[in-house]
């Protein structure tokens, strides 16, 4: 399972954010925006094209080349991102049923009427 680190993970919310993709100085920007004032700090470009790259390279951004600087989006959405995750959670598990089982243990009662629409929708064909 590939997971993300902090900055990595900072950097992914970015992106999804930015649905026109961002170029590694507006995601400088947009990072420093969002940190809380006591801990802001600005990050090198360079430090930010070393992630970028290594998120390229794990196929959780694509870059555009068409101009300069090249602009970054992300291939997947968060929601798809998500429903990886628990894809490749759920199969490492060795009791599949019994992980289903606590999960939905564990919904609210709006997340179960949601999971049960879903699932009847996915019977019908609809």
């Amino acid at each position: 399972m590939i997971t993300l680190g902090v900055l990595e993970r900072s950097v992914m919310n970015a992106l999804w954010e930015s649905p026109d993709g961002l170029s590694a100085p507006e995601l400088g920007e947009r990072l420093v925006a969002v940190e809380a004032p006591a801990k802001r700090r600005e990050l090198a470009t360079t430090t930010l094209l070393t992630v970028l790259s290594r998120l390229e390279s794990k196929g959780f951004v694509s870059r555009t080349r068409a101009t300069r600087p090249h602009r970054y989006h992300a291939v997947n959405s968060r929601s798809e991102h998500t429903a990886e995750l628990m894809h490749e959670v759920l199969q490492l598990a060795p009791d599949r049923d019994d992980a289903l089982a606590r999960f939905v243990g564990g919904v609210s009662p709006t997340e179960a009427e949601t999971l049960r629409r879903l699932l009847a929708s996915r019977g019908t064909g609809e």
